[in-house]
């Protein structure tokens, strides 16, 4: 009994410290559990658990698409008037993220993944924005083949040079 008193402040810890992981390790602790007499319904328990972290993953990569699809804009649009937007959804978008951050670290560790995974989706949309505004198209692919943003300049405080 005093294993398990040790162990339960650090579960409630977890839950405090980092949702995404602390939902990890509670679905893996619901299916190991199942053979238990408790009456629940320990797999869809376990895949609710689960689809809450998950949902916390595609808040990350939402809001990493967005301020990708804004920083291919601003590298690539001569248009000045929409550029004072752009920077502050960006800015919008990051904070969120140190939010996300702050509520699941582990997330942290997925970044860089993501980043990659997204440049090519944000890439298209603001391809599609410029396009639909008469703005050429060419530099937004041109950067995209050329190296992308780092991680880096996705979340931390970096806008691509005035134009």
């Amino acid at each position: 009994m005093r294993d398990l008193a040790k162990v339960m402040p650090k579960i409630g810890q977890l839950y405090d410290q980092d949702f995404v992981l602390w939902t990890e390790q509670q679905a893996a602790a619901l299916r190991r559990s199942k053979g238990s007499n408790l009456p629940l319904d320990w797999e869809n328990l376990a895949e609710e658990i689960e689809d809450l972290g998950i949902s916390q993953r595609t808040r990350l990569n939402s809001q990493l698409r967005r301020i990708l699809h804004h920083l291919f804009k601003l590298d690539a649009s001569t248009a000045a008037d929409p550029r004072a937007g752009w920077r502050a959804t960006i800015r919008d978008a990051r904070a969120e993220i140190e939010d996300l951050l702050d509520a699941s670290p582990s997330l942290r560790r997925e970044i860089d993944a993501v980043v990659k995974k997204q440049a090519s989706r944000a890439a298209k949309l603001a391809a599609d924005d410029l396009g639909e505004h008469g703005e050429p198209v060419d530099a937004v692919w041109a950067r995209l083949e050329k190296g992308r943003f780092t991680p880096e300049q996705v979340v931390e405080d970096w806008f691509p040079d005035a134009r």
